[in-house]
């Protein structure tokens, strides 16, 4: 090759080779100037180009749901208020001891209270109350709604008659509210809510009065004021029954918690409705409903234990059905006649239902203050200091701040009297003919009355002294017309 090719050949090449650094030099530069600094390496270029894919726009949908639990156990778990009030105290771990010790009670409360624990803890939460509450018929009733203490207490939040009756839960010889699941429930969570507000919002103190009454635990407060000592709970000399209140439901809560740890199975409760209302409109046995609806008799009786009598002669018209059979229950009530659904021995008390409401409608309530006295209240409500002693079973004259007395209106009372224990005078024009009947073996109010064609309402007017059963031998008096 001649010198002439070889140097044309090594300048075009030289050429394209400052071309192409001269290129190369200006995306540098470029690249420099847009991001402010010089990169020296690409471990420092890589966190440039990290930042910069973060400053990326992300766009959401919408919020992811949270997650609701299956179980109403962990559902009532998400709801405790109390544990903060806790915190490490003697007396709360000697209940959980013995809850710890004894893991059967609240396993075989849980199954009881599986028909009504998602009912109470849907109530509190619209309440926003403590879902600790949801236990306090462990600690009451074990969860039984027959349950029946000394006191007089009855149902599953363990009401006494008077401050049943104070909450609306009539009572009755066919019906007691204090056993109706929903009544007796609404009665608990007004009365705790009372309690709540009157002791400035302490639950502790609430608990307490729920159990000793609110005349005890302001007595206390009042005694620990005049000596300068604290006004907690913990600090109030309670009795001993109300000191061991409060620890017992906070160590359960604590159970309920984390019942693995203390050797307790509690056995899941679906978090879903376990009965339903169903509207009636005409007297029925509790055995013939279940069996229209192919519902076990027994678990129809523990959703409507208020029917003393398994009837719904009294009470609210409605039944607790499971939500299962709720739709076949109503089906079924819209084809059937009044005679199909109640069994004659069923009408044998009825007619002594209107003697109980007029009774039940004269009584009334009056909440003891500081500074009465029996006598002071029997004037002033125009009553007798003994009836007063005897309405509400004193033995003397000493009452508390707070109690509750039950009165009866002296002229219904009367009025009532006179009703069922005489034959009204209007009938004596239609009462033509008298006949002495004597009981035989077998009879009953329904077969006599139906033998003289009468009402077995007046037969009970004409016999005051009966009884609640006939006895062979007895002698009854029966008008009959001509």
């Amino acid at each position: 090759m001649s010198s002439s090719i070889r140097r044309s050949v090594q300048s075009d090449t030289l050429t394209r080779l400052a071309q192409a650094i001269a290129v190369a030099v200006s995306a540098t530069l470029a690249g420099c100037q847009s991001t402010g600094q010089v990169p020296q390496n690409d471990a420092a270029h890589k966190p440039n180009v990290a930042a910069r894919a973060k400053q990326k726009p992300v766009w959401l949908t919408e919020k992811p749901a949270p997650q609701v639990p299956q179980d109403v156990w962990e559902r009532m778990r998400q709801g405790f208020q109390l544990q903060e009030t806790a915190g490490v105290n003697p007396r709360i771990e000697q209940q959980r001891l013995w809850f710890a010790s004894n893991p059967s009670f609240l396993e075989n409360a849980g199954e009881r209270g599986s028909l009504y624990i998602h009912y109470i803890v849907e109530r509190l939460e619209e309440r926003n109350m403590p879902l600790e509450l949801a236990l306090l018929p462990v600690i009451e009733s074990a969860y039984n709604p027959m349950a029946y203490s000394r006191a007089n207490a009855v149902g599953l939040w363990q009401f006494i008659p008077s401050t049943g009756r104070y909450f609306n839960l009539r009572q009755t010889r066919f019906y007691d509210g204090r056993r109706d699941i929903t009544a007796s429930t609404t009665a608990a969570m007004d009365y705790l809510t009372r309690l709540h507000d009157m002791f400035n919002g302490d639950w502790l103190l609430a608990l307490a009065a729920y159990n000793a009454g609110e005349g005890t635990v302001s007595r206390a407060i009042e005694r620990n004021e005049k000596l300068g000592l604290p006004t907690d709970y913990w600090n109030l000399p309670l009795p001993s029954e109300t000191q061991a209140y409060v620890p017992k439901l906070l160590a359960l809560s604590q159970v309920v918690l984390a019942p693995d740890a203390y050797g307790v199975n509690l056995n899941p409760i679906a978090n879903e409705p376990y009965f339903q209302v169903v509207e009636i409109n005409q007297r029925m046995d509790l055995s013939k409903v279940a069996a229209v609806a192919n519902i076990d008799e027994d678990e129809l009786f523990q959703l409507n234990p208020a029917f003393k009598q398994r009837t719904t002669i009294d009470g609210p018209q409605h039944l607790l059905v499971p939500t299962s059979k709720a739709q076949l229950l109503t089906a079924s009530l819209s084809t059937m006649r009044p005679e199909e659904l109640i069994s004659p021995r069923s009408l044998k008390p009825v007619f002594e239902t209107a003697d109980d409401s007029e009774v039940e409608g004269a009584r009334r309530t009056y909440r003891v203050k500081r500074g009465d006295n029996l006598a002071r209240i029997a004037k002033a409500n125009n009553v007798q200091t003994k009836d007063l002693q005897r309405w509400n079973k004193l033995s003397g004259n000493k009452l508390k701040v707070g109690q509750t007395l039950v009165m009866q209106d002296a002229k219904a009372s009367k009025a009532s009297g006179k009703r069922i224990n005489t034959v009204v005078a209007a009938k004596g024009k239609e009462q033509k003919k008298q006949t002495q009947y004597k009981v035989k073996q077998g009879d009953s109010l329904y077969v006599v009355a139906k033998r003289f064609n009468v009402e077995m309402q007046h037969l009970k007017r004409w016999n005051p002294r009966m009884g609640k059963a006939l006895k062979p031998g007895q002698m009854l008096t029966v008008y009959s017309p001509h």
